[in-house]
């Protein structure tokens, strides 16, 4: 903290101090307010000036002797103050020209337009609410122009609350993404799905392949796991009757942090049966396209300068065939992992000792595919090996009916056919158990539970899962997945 700041800190609390001192609480426990500033400002009438209370933060302030002019933010937007001494009285006048850049303060008025024709409110009386003792960064603009912005990334991460009363630009971002998930919300439940609630805290972490994160149950004397996803728990569901189900769900994965990755995120995670993964395509991209409608008015949005088209029906590709067509490599051609990690080194990657053939293929997927799938597009016809919760293609029973949406060289989903045959599920989940044991801290483990959940019978059924961070750093035009989240994890700063 610098030594200006903490100068304007002590004069701060000292204003604190001296109104204790004359009977004025700083932080009063109530305020009635009867308008916002919008509804002011598209109701007003010049024949009809009209009694206000309006309450809110002071954005600049102008003190001219007798008078002062200053402008109040509420979270409707700004109006404008007219204070008077000879309204006021002295000394509510004396209070008003104490408060700070900051403060949040009630006032009443009444409504009027000045000479410049700007509606402003003639303050009638003034009241505390909470005095703003740190300086809020200085954010000025000129020309259409933002400099001196509170514009250190890090920081604005760790003191959002700052970063939410200083750039509007957030605050409208974060308005944005409550809209994105009322969308879903309201669009599944048109659809006739209905919203439940699974355990984050589980005995067995299932539906996804990630490294979870340990804690400890008391009472029980037992280790859980927040939970990898809601899968294993939504399918149970189906078993027992619910058709269509979602849950708009907190995951916790203990993985690497990026601008695609948070430890903590947010999904939606739906199952329909009889339904596969041809419907689930159809879900998908209908559900998108109509959220970028309502929120823009086009399925046709702007993200870091490249026009995006997510006007159903979007490219279908398959695993195999998307490798191929970027790098050449055929996989299907390739049956022993040393000719995997030749024909990897050949296009410049590096892949670990021990990996097979099909873990091969999704690092070369991943490094070198991936970033090129702008529009938006269905990759779809997994390898078995890599999705063990997906139903095996009728066709190839080497490959399962899953699909991954991408969008802006990003996934942003997965879904599958869902395996509902509780003796090929019983083998996957063996071959996991293999996996991990010989070290692979990703691979899921036993559940018997849910096995004895498919022996009473699944519905044919499509599930699929739609990241919200991600499709939210879409419609905000971000690169970073901390933009979308209010409070991302970061390391904790030295005291």
């Amino acid at each position: 903290m610098s030594e200006e700041t903490s100068d304007l800190i002590r004069q701060r609390v000292e204003k604190v101090n001296d109104m204790r001192e004359k009977g004025i609480n700083p932080y009063p426990i109530r305020y009635k307010r009867t308008h916002f500033s919008a509804n002011i400002m598209a109701d007003f009438d010049d024949e009809n000036p009209v009694d206000v209370s309006i309450a809110g933060r002071i954005k600049s302030k102008r003190v001219m002797g007798k008078a002062s002019f200053a402008h109040l933010e509420d979270k409707l937007g700004t109006i404008q103050m007219y204070a008077r001494r000879d309204t006021l009285g002295e000394e509510k006048y004396s209070l008003f020209k104490t408060f700070d850049l900051g403060d949040i303060i009630g006032v009443s008025g009444k409504t009027f337009r000045t000479r410049q024709g700007e509606i402003t409110v003639e303050v009638h009386d003034v009241v505390m609410l909470a005095k703003c003792i740190r300086p809020l960064p200085v954010v000025k603009e000129k020309d259409g122009q933002v400099f001196d912005e509170f514009a250190d990334q890090e920081l604005r991460y760790r003191q959002r609350y700052v970063d939410l009363i200083v750039n509007p630009k957030v605050r409208e971002d974060f308005l944005l993404r409550s809209r994105i998930v009322s969308g879903i919300r309201t669009f599944l439940m048109e659809k006739g799905f209905i919203e439940v609630e699974t355990p984050m805290m589980q005995a067995i972490p299932g539906g996804a392949a990630a490294r979870p994160f340990i804690t400890h149950h008391n009472t029980l004397d037992m280790d859980l796991y927040l939970r990898i996803a809601p899968e294993l728990y939504l399918k149970r569901l189906i078993v027992g009757g619910f058709e269509k189900v979602f849950e708009l769900n907190r995951n916790f994965r203990n993985e690497g942090i990026s601008t695609k990755h948070n430890p903590e995120f947010t999904m939606v995670e739906l199952y329909q049966a009889y339904a596969d993964y041809h419907d689930m395509m159809e879900l998908c991209e209908t559900m998108i396209a109509s959220i970028a409608e309502s929120i823009t008015g086009s399925t046709v949005i702007t993200y870091q300068g490249e026009k995006i088209d997510l006007t159903p029906s979007w490219k279908r590709v398959t695993f195999i065939d998307i490798i191929k067509q970027y790098t050449g490599l055929d996989f299907t051609a390739i049956s022993t992992p040393e000719e995997a990690y030749r024909a990897a080194e050949s296009k410049g990657l590096q892949p670990e000792e021990g990996m097979s053939v099909w873990a091969v293929a999704n690092e070369v997927f991943e490094e070198l595919v991936e970033s090129k799938l702008i529009q938006p597009t269905f990759i779809m016809d997994y390898p078995k090996e890599l999705s063990p919760l997906a139903k095996s293609s009728d066709e190839n029973p080497d490959f399962v009916e899953r699909f991954e949406p991408y969008i802006a060289g990003r996934e942003i989903g997965n879904a599958f056919s869902e395996l509902n045959d509780p003796f090929d599920q019983r083998a996957r989940f063996e071959e996991q158990v293999k996996m991990r044991e010989a070290g692979d801290d990703e691979a899921q483990m036993m559940d018997y539970d849910y096995i004895n959940a498919l022996e009473y019978g699944m519905p044919p059924a499509g599930g699929m899962g739609i990241g919200i961070d991600r499709l939210v750093m879409l419609f905000v035009d971000t690169p970073s997945i901390k933009d979308t989240i209010l409070f991302p994890l970061l390391r904790p700063e030295s005291q």
